[in-house]
């Protein structure tokens, strides 16, 4: 079945950087767009970036443009999400998901940024 497995969230303080990852399963990976949501204190499920099947092009939240990076790696099934210049407002809890397979989710990753 569908999973994702997503990996790299922790403590950082702002201004610093920490690199997602998402192990997904279960279908065709390169033949889909993937995407990148968050789980903040304050909004609902909110969503980060988008990357096409071959990796271009992409789409990026106003709120993270310029400072986090999507990319995947489609030999290995795996999602990343670069983010650089963290501040406070991007604490959450991180999500990858399939665009073709809505209803399937991780457990997430837990991104905190606090000094």
């Amino acid at each position: 079945q569908v999973q994702f497995v997503e990996s790299g969230g922790g403590l950082v303080h702002p201004g610093g950087s920490l690199r997602l990852s998402c192990a997904a399963s279960g279908f065709n990976f390169s033949l889909v767009r993937m995407r990148w949501y968050r789980q903040t204190p304050a909004k609902e499920r909110e969503l980060v970036a988008t990357i096409s099947g071959a990796g271009d092009p992409t789409y990026y939240a106003a709120s993270v443009k310029g400072r986090f990076s999507i990319s995947r790696d489609n030999a290995k099934s795996m999602l990343f999400l670069q983010m650089d210049s963290l501040k406070p407002e991007d604490t959450g809890v991180y999500y990858c998901m399939a665009v073709d397979f809505m209803n399937s989710w991780g457990q997430g990753t837990q991104v905190t940024v606090s000094s």
